[in-house]
């Protein structure tokens, strides 16, 4: 019987091979988007993810101005609330602190030998290397002897690098200016790449207090990085902190507080989120060709069984239960959702590997859970989409059915 079905199901595909392509192409276009959109997003939401993580280990940021609701992070703005001496309350009073470095960051016009560029310079202290998990290529960082004098000394990033100094140069002894002031280069950071907050490669990392003192003309920082010292302890420094802080800042109310902290986990659970959202609209989108390509099935089942209504009545009238009937039409219905299925996987998983090559910044990344969805959703709008037809055909009267023109 299943080797009679087989021949059955063969002769009917293939007696209309266009309109049997026609049909395929329908779920093949649905199932090609599902798999791509699912692969963009995915490797988005993972991109996104590893850029957090990379800005540092077990991390906290404290800044200044209020939280605002909803936010990833605090209204940072202009508000001036956070200063060094936070810094160093922070460093004495709470425990399961690895590194703590406050930083004042703006961004500058840097001028060397005619060449110049604008980015971010960032006034910080020695432990910025091991909070933001920065590594000097070659040369020094920021020393404490530096941070007491106030020296003008500058680390480049390698981007910065090679727009001043030419791709692969060695700056050390060279000057830089920024805002009139001379500074001398010292070191060149190691290539990290960027994140979605800012790029280390494409930033200058100068003595905090020469930042207060040439550049920001105030005691103020920009905000204040600490590192936990270790994962498990984030929560409870994070909450040690905000105590902390409200206690250094007079605040009764911790809704009036003056300053906002969020840490690492937060803002990967959050951006999570909005990947995972942007994820399923993109997958809903392409879900609609699917819904097309199943309506497609049926229009073409239903043609079928129209146009062998004579074939189905002489089956019955010999004797041909009616499940066998039901199950070759519903067969045939779920044949051509596997094929464009099979196809669609195959469509969509080159096309995941072309958006990759052609546009770096969308690393997709297509997942066995995208790949077992598509097949369950290929067999899902065969069998629902190939139902009606196929109890079309069984539930026909043999007598109408050989009568039918």
């Amino acid at each position: 019987m299943l080797k009679d079905l087989l021949k059955e199901i063969f002769w009917s595909l293939s007696a209309n091979k266009v309109r049997s392509g026609l049909t395929i192409l329908g779920i093949v276009i649905g199932i090609a988007s599902v798999i791509t959109m699912v692969a963009i997003g995915q490797g988005a939401q993972s991109s996104i993810e590893s850029s957090i993580q990379a800005i540092g280990s077990n991390l906290i940021m404290v800044s200044p101005g209020a939280q605002r609701t909803g936010a990833v992070s605090g209204g940072q703005g202009s508000a001036q609330t956070l200063t060094v001496g936070d810094a160093d309350a922070i460093r004495i009073e709470i425990p399961n602190v690895k590194a703590i470095a406050p930083e004042v960051s703006r961004r500058y016009q840097i001028n060397a030998k005619g060449s110049n560029t604008n980015t971010q310079v960032i006034g910080t202290t020695t432990d910025y290397l091991t909070v933001r998990n920065i590594t000097i290529d070659f040369g020094t960082f920021v020393t404490e002897q530096q941070i007491k004098s106030s020296a003008k000394v500058a680390i480049l990033g390698p981007t910065v690098r090679d727009d001043i100094f030419g791709v692969g140069a060695n700056p050390i002894g060279q000057t830089i200016r920024i805002k009139n002031v001379d500074f001398e280069v010292i070191g060149v950071t190691l290539t990290k790449g960027g994140t979605g907050f800012a790029n280390p490669d494409n930033s200058v990392y100068v003595p905090l207090t020469s930042a207060q003192h040439f550049l920001s003309g105030d005691t103020f920082v920009t905000s204040i990085s600490v590192a936990a010292s270790d994962q498990n302890s984030m929560v409870a420094v994070q909450q040690q902190i905000n105590d902390l802080l409200l206690k250094q800042h007079n605040i009764s109310d911790p809704l009036m507080a003056d300053f906002s902290l969020v840490n690492q986990a937060d803002i990967i659970a959050t951006a999570s989120s909005i990947t995972g959202t942007f994820t399923l609209l993109l997958s809903s989108i392409a879900g609609i060709s699917l819904l097309v390509g199943g309506i497609g099935i049926m229009n073409m089942m239903l043609t079928t069984v129209t146009e062998r209504t004579r074939e189905i009545g002489l089956r019955k009238a010999v004797g041909v239960r009616k499940i066998y009937i039901n199950l070759q039409f519903l067969a045939e219905a779920v044949l051509l959702t596997f094929l464009g299925g099979g196809m669609g996987i195959f469509l969509g998983w080159m096309a995941s590997l072309l958006v990759s090559k052609f546009v770096p910044q969308l690393a997709t990344q297509v997942s066995i859970s995208a790949i077992l969805l598509a097949f369950g959703v290929s067999a899902a709008v065969g069998i629902i989409f190939g139902s009606y037809p196929a109890r079309r055909a069984a539930n026909l009267s043999p007598i109408e059915a050989l009568r039918y023109e």
